[in-house]
């Protein structure tokens, strides 16, 4: 790893570390058999990285369900981690907590079994540990800023340092009410001496009893500051009034204590709120006037300045095809649906957006032009929206205001102005892990217009998954016609498919591929599914495939990944080829393999593929049986994607999938599907014959060649 040299000639400063690279040869033994290494498949595991910050909030059963509470609603969502801990047994957990529960209320009793279990879930996850109590009120973004700027080799126990009673006048403990910090690395150390530290200490109080701990075992001392980091506390009086508070060792806390109560800790967290917001308009302000004085130097000049100052330019469409087009909407009704209808009432999140976004034009407005002027809303003339994906949601609002000035004289008048909802800071929803091990078990449909395509397919499935000894199975579904199954007897359609399957059996030994007959004359996907379902584990992984689709590994990878038993399920778009006969034509050649997404698109109007595991689909199932009763035919227009979409509490995850590529083919359309499957079916034929150019091309040599 590349590392940081000090020049031969200096001589390294107090405080200053020397880092080099250090090469490390690679050696293996001849005499050792070669053994495969196991990686993993997150650089992050294999290096070794930790979680920056764990916190641990000590409660008791008298503040539970008050002081605890209130600490969760302020501060708790802006830590990564954060659990409770009571010496409590059998408490009733407040919603959205995590509460472990030690059985003994003795104070010392708690903080013992607290460092310990700190030490054994967490200890080899994160870099920092941070104790408090529930009646102590903590910047959390604040205490995210001073991990960030400690070095993380170092025995940190970090707090507000206070005396021990009678004791040695060098030694500090860090107060438990002001909350402390704890390196991985001291953690680490003290974890062998706490049996001993419970035995031979003695206190009344939890934060002495550890501070003596820290100090008579490992000889560190509780610190206030460290590496040029302070750890600034504030002790809160009787009846004080935050609001009113000035000083400014109160506005530069990270902690405050004691809290007495619920409704004083809510007016600490707005108070606190309130002076982080203006210090982060008044940085924002800083920044847009240090990039209008470095625009003016650019070779732009002014002119290069974007608005609003700071978010990215608006995007540039290469063609008309790029284009972004606006949404018009009025204070009732939104004029883009959607449903694709031309007209529709404005309700829901779209209602509330268009409201905050008026009120926040008549604030901006006021702002700026008052004491002079003060302007009210008389009514939205003209609104339209466009969402930017470079820079966020765009507004131009034609407003009817009513201007009064100082005097209170009033005057009607229409105003134009633009307004940008940017796009914030991205966030990482935490999921469940999954592994890449899950066995796959794939679902392919067949009716008697496949025939020709499941040959292709067989051959794909064997080639990446059999050959390569992928963790997958298959699951044939022959659907017979009523007039076919009378005759299987004598004439099974089937029969060359299941030929193949033999050979494929024979080929790989330990290989079995079974299949389900099925005699109907409308292929619901829902009642198909439901006969699958019945013959397989609750805790089956299913990919529902289609003929065309080509498996690989790549794909079935992202399968496992994206699907989540009881959180998420999986439809991905596949890439639809277009019609060569359209697209290459006489005289041009297939698309190359680096650019094999070129001459085609991304089939959103089909919903074959889906990955789900067999646990979800049977529980939103009997949803749906409870709903619809005996009305069976209702099956007929539904697909899979509608039964998880209207009968599930999962997450939906709807995305193009570059690993399934389909060649083009003409789908049969079964007319006795519900008239939105026909619908859809007959779109994504159409749409997958070729793009617009390539069909003005072919039109317009159509047109050459008749006028000739």
């Amino acid at each position: 790893l590349p590392g940081r040299a000090r020049p031969e000639a200096a001589a390294p400063g107090p405080g200053h570390e020397e880092f080099r690279p250090r090469i490390v040869p690679y050696y293996r033994d001849p005499n050792k058999p070669y053994k495969k290494v196991l990686r993993t498949r997150y650089i992050q595991t294999e290096l070794g990285f930790h979680e920056r910050l764990f916190v641990a909030v000590l409660t008791s059963k008298a503040t539970l369900n008050t002081l605890a509470v209130a600490v969760n609603k302020t501060v708790a969502h802006h830590f990564p981690r954060l659990l409770y801990f009571t010496g409590l047994r059998g408490a009733k957990v407040p919603h959205g907590m995590v509460l472990v529960a030690h059985g003994d209320e003795r104070p010392i009793w708690l903080m013992y079994q607290t460092v310990r279990y700190i030490h054994q879930h967490f200890g080899s996850d994160y870099d920092w540990f941070y104790i408090m109590q529930d009646d102590t009120y903590t910047q959390a973004e604040q205490v995210k800023a001073l991990v960030t700027h400690l070095s993380i080799n170092q025995d940190v126990y970090l707090g507000r340092a206070e005396e021990f009673i009678g004791g040695d006048e060098q030694a500090r403990y860090c107060h438990g009410g002001f909350g402390y910090l704890i390196s991985r690395s001291l953690l680490l150390k003290l974890h062998p001496h706490l049996d001993s530290c419970r035995n031979e200490i003695l206190s009344v109080r939890p934060d002495e009893w550890l501070g003596r701990c820290i100090i008579d075992f490992l000889g560190i001392t509780c610190v206030s500051q460290l590496q040029g980091q302070h750890y600034h506390t504030y002790e809160l009086a009787k009846n004080t009034e935050p609001e009113k508070e000035e000083e400014e060792e109160f506005q530069a806390a990270l902690a405050v204590h004691p809290v007495s109560d619920m409704t004083l800790m809510y007016r600490l967290h707005k108070h606190f709120s309130r002076i982080q917001l203006d210090r982060t308009y008044q940085e924002i302000q800083d920044l847009q006037m240090q990039i209008r004085n470095l625009t003016a130097l650019t070779p732009a000049g002014e002119a290069g300045l974007t608005w609003p100052v700071g978010i990215n330019a608006p995007f540039l469409p290469k063609s008309r095809f790029e284009v972004i087009s606006w949404d018009y909407f009025t204070e009732q009704h939104l004029f883009s649906c959607p449903d694709g209808s031309p007209k529709c009432e404005l309700s829901g999140a779209s209602k509330a957006d268009v409201s905050e976004i008026i009120e926040s034009a008549l604030e901006q407005l006021n702002s700026r032009y008052q004491p002079l002027l003060r302007f009210s809303k008389r009514q939205l003339l003209n609104g339209y929206r466009r969402f930017d994906p470079t820079r966020g949601m765009e507004y131009t609002l034609d407003l009817l205001l009513e201007a009064v000035t100082q005097k209170g004289h009033s005057h009607v008048l229409a105003k134009r102005v633009s307004l940008v909802r940017p796009l914030s800071k991205v966030e990482i929803i935490p999921m469940p892990y999954v592994t890449e091990a899950t066995q796959v078990q794939l679902v392919l449909p067949l009716t008697v217009q496949d025939l020709d395509f499941v040959g292709n397919f067989l051959d794909m499935f064997a080639m990446n998954t059999l050959d390569t000894h992928d963790n997958a199975l298959l699951t044939l579904l022959f659907i017979y016609h009523p007039y076919d199954a009378q005759r299987v007897s004598q004439v099974d359609v089937f029969a060359g498919v299941k030929a193949m399957v033999g050979e494929l059996e024979k080929r790989y030994a330990e290989v079995k591929i079974p299949w389900i007959s099925v005699k109907t004359e409308v292929p619901s996907q829902v009642k198909l599914m439901d006969i699958v379902s019945k013959k397989h584990p609750v805790d089956t992984l299913f990919f529902l495939a289609s003929v065309w689709t080509e498996i690989n590994m790549e794909f079935l990878n992202r399968c496992r990944m994206n699907t989540i038993s009881n959180w998420q399920v999986f439809f991905p778009v596949h890439f639809q080829e277009f019609n060569p006969a359209l697209v290459y034509r006489a005289e041009q050649t297939a698309s190359s393999g680096t650019d094999f997404l070129r001459d085609g698109h991304f089939d959103r109007h089909s919903f074959a593929e889906a990955c789900f595991y067999n646990s979800d689909y049977m529980t939103a199932r009997t949803k749906l049986a409870a709903d619809i009763l005996d009305r069976d035919e209702v099956l007929d227009s539904m697909e899979v994607f509608d039964v998880f979409l209207h009968y599930s509490g999962l997450h939906l995850f709807r995305a193009v999938e570059p690993g399934l590529v389909q060649k083009y083919a003409l789908r049969s359309c079964n007319p006795r599907l519900s008239e939105e499957l026909y619908h859809r079916c007959v779109l994504s034929n159409l749409e997958g014959l070729a793009s617009r150019s390539h069909l003005a091309m072919a039109l317009f040599e159509q047109e050459q060649a008749n006028s000739t």
